[in-house]
């Protein structure tokens, strides 16, 4: 998470500066714009495909590309200018703003974390304390062992007991065969498609051990720039995305065929399975799509400064808005 913030900062003063580009317009005259998505396409993105292809944000004169990330993640391209919007995640936006990097979450794409420690039954991981002695595989971030000690020390267990590999990029049912225990996932994606192979798994959520640990994942960004130079068109595109989480919300089998149409190489079972499974945990308890909570920011943030995983203190109002959402 933290590997591209050492440079970032030189990014956003060489980059952002000479980003104050003219305005495009589409060929029919709508503004052309893009949001650089954080991982491959999936059901955490709908929202954008219905709004992109159901008309949503032509309607409000945008002409909205989608663009997959490479090298350079969507905080990356965000924070330089290079892209108006992006997805991120309440960690790595909070880890930016330490670095004074000035990016700003607009909206909450799911209410409350979904991810958690999955394993294969098999393995016998119903608790962190049973962590103790098996193999955790994980991607290198810091933040990974603060929440697994966290998790272990609300449990009694204890964290170097733990073998910690890192996985790559390989998928979480290969590893698990192949020589982790147990590994951070995303329910509505990759324990939806346990789901679907029939494969068992035991789910310990990040928010049953930790109120704190529930915070917002993914989230649509942009720049303090693009809301203080164009907060019309923050305004527009935001009212767009809302309505199309809105139909995926209130008819996830029409946002799925959506998705499975743009996206044509997803699993299409995957896809619908997924959707449904999202289709109430969008908005979950929230007065509207999108909304955030102060407390929500502040809680995460102590947090990462109690695990020391966050270099200083930010000002959490700045970090988050929910002034672009439709009433």
């Amino acid at each position: 998470m933290k590997k591209w913030l050492g440079i970032a900062l030189v990014m956003v003063l060489l980059l952002a500066g000479c980003s104050g580009a003219t305005e495009e317009k589409s060929e029919t005259g709508e503004k052309k714009v893009s949001i650089v998505l954080d991982w491959t396409p999936n059901t955490n993105h709908t929202g954008l495909y219905v709004a992109r292809d159901k008309g949503y944000f032509k309607e409000e004169g945008l002409d909205v590309e989608i663009i997959l990330p490479g090298e350079a993640g969507a905080d990356q391209l965000v924070a330089s200018g290079k892209s108006e919007f992006g997805i991120s995640a309440q960690e790595s936006l909070t880890e930016a703003r330490a670095q004074d990097i000035p990016i700003v979450s607009i909206g909450a794409i799911i209410q409350h974390n979904t991810s958690g420690l999955a394993s294969p039954v098999e393995k016998n991981i119903k608790k962190p304390s049973d962590f103790e002695g098996k193999t955790y595989g994980g991607w290198g971030a810091p933040v990974e062992q603060a929440v697994l000690t966290s998790l272990m020390d609300a449990d009694g267990g204890d964290f170097d007991k733990v073998d910690v590999v890192n996985m790559g990029d390989t998928d979480f049912f290969t590893a698990v065969q192949r020589d982790i225990d147990f590994a951070w996932i995303y329910y509505a994606w990759t324990g939806v498609e346990a789901e679907l192979r029939g494969d068992d798994l035991n789910m310990i959520y990040l928010t049953d051990y930790s109120d704190k640990l529930d915070y917002y994942t993914p989230v649509i960004s942009t720049s303090e720039k693009m809301i203080e130079k164009d907060p019309d068109t923050v305004k527009a595109f935001m009212k767009a995305v809302s309505k199309g989480y809105q139909l995926a919300i209130d008819n996830p089998e029409e946002a799925a065929e959506v998705l499975i149409k743009a996206e044509p190489d997803l699993d299409e079972e995957l896809v619908r399975k997924s959707q449904e499974w999202l289709a109430t945990r969008y908005q979950d308890d929230a007065a509207r799509w999108g909304e955030q909570k102060q407390e929500i920011w502040q809680n995460y943030m102590d947090w990462m400064l109690e695990k020391k995983v966050l270099e200083k203190e930010i000002d959490v109002k700045q970090a988050f808005t929910n002034e672009f959402l439709p009433e």
